[in-house]
């Protein structure tokens, strides 16, 4: 049995919903990579802040939506966001953070307990995960769910519009696909503006800064068949390139690949 499977046997046991027994799993220290888990319930990353930056931040997704599409915040010092999930946890839910000091990545904690600060903002930002149930309904293939790793993250040399102290490149995720499959892709994606949209590159991986597609910057490596062009989404793992260039005395973010599972529908973002 996957793991998703898995975590949905218990839930529906349970009388959960599959999207929140995964939270009570994470929250005890079961499982890793979100891929595939919660079926049909939207995850998000998470960029957590000092409430004096939070305007600045709020600013830069506002003015770069594509890898920053903001789907939940909070109050300052409040870890629970209620439109996003029966009790949701920000400090304990993800399968494991990472905490970042003057831009430098120093610890990666399963739970933020002793580490949440009574100034922190929460936002919660739209992961392509979303969209990938809709591309496999279609029956294209998802390679690193196949395969059960992380997808591959790379950093690019595409600028996001700087807001405040927070500039800097935009971090894409991808997927392999045949032509034709990436054209319909395309089309599926686009229906889904609230989780990245439509890809933001096709093919030719050197023209956006990437030198290795065999060496992503984020997640685990995979296949690109000979029959194959790399597809690339904007990704919500771009604000850990721009807190760490922003050099923030203190922040998290999640681990890339190991989002938070929230009680919203993939199917209620899509816009068609």
């Amino acid at each position: 049995m996957t793991v998703s499977a898995a975590v949905q046997q218990q839930g529906e046991e349970a009388g959960l919903l599959p999207s929140h027994q995964a939270r009570l799993d994470y929250r005890t220290g079961k499982g890793w990579s979100t891929a595939g888990v919660a079926n049909g319930f939207v995850q998000g990353n998470l960029a957590i802040i000092p409430e004096r930056y939070a305007g600045a931040f709020h600013r830069f997704c506002q003015l770069n939506p594509k890898p920053c599409p903001i789907i939940g915040m909070s109050d300052p010092g409040n870890p629970h966001i209620p439109a996003l999930g029966a009790d949701l946890d920000i400090r304990t839910d993800v399968p494991r953070y990472r905490v970042w000091r003057d831009g430098e990545m120093v610890e990666e904690p399963t739970d933020l307990l002793s580490h949440w600060r009574d100034d922190l903002v929460t936002f919660v930002l739209g992961c392509s995960f979303s969209f990938e149930e809709a591309l496999m309904a279609d029956g294209l293939p998802i390679r690193h769910i196949e395969q059960g790793c992380r997808v591959p993250m790379y950093r690019t040399n595409i600028a996001c519009t700087p807001s405040g102290p927070f500039a800097g490149p935009m971090v894409v995720s991808m997927r392999p696909f045949k032509p034709a499959q990436a054209i319909r892709a395309v089309q599926i994606t686009t229906r889904f503006p609230a989780v990245h949209g439509a890809p933001v590159h096709l093919g030719l991986p050197e023209q956006i800064g990437i030198a290795d597609i065999n060496k992503p910057d984020y997640g685990d490596p995979v296949p690109v068949g000979a029959d194959e062009i790399p597809v690339f989404w904007a990704c919500g793992v771009t604000p850990q390139a721009v807190i760490a260039a922003a050099k923030l005395p203190f922040a998290i973010t999640h681990a890339p690949g190991l989002m938070l599972i929230t009680d919203l529908r993939n199917k209620d973002l899509a816009v068609l």
